[in-house]
This record gives structure tokens, C-alpha cells and sequence, in this order.
């Protein structure tokens, strides 16, 4: 059995704005720096044969103050992005209610089929991130592993454990906070759900 603790990035000032960052690249915020390093104590004693990372700047340095922590190096795979928001994108919440009022209605009551008309579905989210996660677990056998993503494809491990839709999974699950992490196992090429 292979060990997959996915984590979300620390916070950036978007977050703190409520803006929709998809694809954006904004810098993790003092806080979230902060939120790094106390996951880096939290996983210091763990055995982390590595440290993958979405690419976008606000995983990456997150990814790299904890492994650091593990004298690694995180490694970048493009597929642990977050989703792309289109037009969403650097958007307040109040911002997209007021510009694309029917989209947002669909998005605030977890519309099954919901993507983002200029960006990503959430189907297609689920199918770059669910092959990337076991790929990963297939490269490390019995080992653990930190991949050091977004809310969106940590909602997509989770609605694809379940059997659900990414929309389901965003009405039954909690908000998935900073630098929180969840703990997965990866057998014969299934995904399962530790805690």
C-alpha cells in the first residue's frame, strides 16, 4: 500500500479576498507562509519519499518549506493545477454573482455537470488529477508521499473515492482549509480514504 497525503496550499491574499484564483499565480501571504511551516512540523516526523506540487507559486512554496524540512526537493506536475476558472478568474464571489448571475446560481447550488463555460469542466479535472495521483503511487510502492495541491483536485480524489460527482463532493464535504491534508492509500491502482 502506498501513502498519499494530499495537502492544499497555504493562504494567499486571494483567499483572504474570497477572489477565485484558478490558474492565477499569486504568492503565498504572510499567513500562509506561516500555515507552511506548521505543516512542515506536523509532517516532520513522517518518512516522505517525496514531495510533488501543482506548479502554481502558491503550492510550490508551500511544497518547499516542507520539503525542505525532508532535505528534498518538491518535484512540479502540471496535472495537480488547480481548475481552471475562466473568465471567473481574480473575481470576487459577489463580483461573479452580480456579472454572470445564472453561472454563479448553478455554482452556489452545486449544479450537477457544472464547469466553468471559458475554463474547465469538473469532469475534466477529475480526468487529469485521478491518473496523475495514481501514476504518482505507482512510481513510490509502499512508500508515502506528499502531493501539495488545490481545493479542486483534492475534491476531485475525494467525489472519485465516493463514486460521486466533484459537484456532490463540494455539497457533502466540509471546505477543504489552507494547508490541510488528507490522507489517502493507493492499492492495485484504487484510491481509498484514511482520514
Amino acid at each position: 500500500m502506498t501513502t498519499l497525503l494530499l495537502a492544499r496550499h497555504g493562504e494567499t491574499d486571494w483567499n483572504r479576498e474570497q477572489r477565485f484564483q484558478g490558474r492565477a499565480d499569486p504568492p503565498l501571504n504572510q499567513t500562509g507562509r506561516a500555515q507552511a511551516v506548521e505543516l512542515s512540523v506536523a509532517l516532520a516526523a513522517d518518512r516522505l519519499a517525496a514531495v510533488y506540487s501543482s506548479p502554481l507559486r502558491r503550492a510550490l512554496q508551500t511544497a518547499e518549506i516542507v520539503a525542505g524540512a525532508h532535505d528534498q526537493e518538491p518535484v512540479p506536475v502540471d496535472a495537480l493545477m488547480e481548475i481552471d476558472v475562466g473568465s471567473w478568474q481574480g473575481l470576487t464571489r459577489l463580483e461573479i454573482e452580480q456579472g454572470h448571475p445564472e453561472q454563479f446560481a448553478r455554482w452556489r447550488d452545486y449544479a450537477s455537470g457544472f464547469g466553468f463555460s471559458d475554463g474547465e469542466s469538473y469532469e475534466r479535472l477529475g480526468a487529469r488529477v485521478i491518473p496523475a495521483l495514481l501514476e504518482l503511487a505507482a512510481a513510490h510502492p509502499g512508500e508515502r508521499l506528499l502531493a501539495v495541491t488545490h481545493a479542486g483536485p483534492i475534491r476531485a480524489a475525494l467525489a472519485h473515492i465516493d463514486s460521486i460527482s466533484l459537484a456532490e463532493a463540494r455539497r457533502r464535504e466540509p471546505a477543504i482549509a489552507n494547508a490541510s491534508v488528507v490522507e489517502l492509500a493507493v492499492e492495485d491502482g484504487n484510491l481509498r480514504r484514511i482520514h
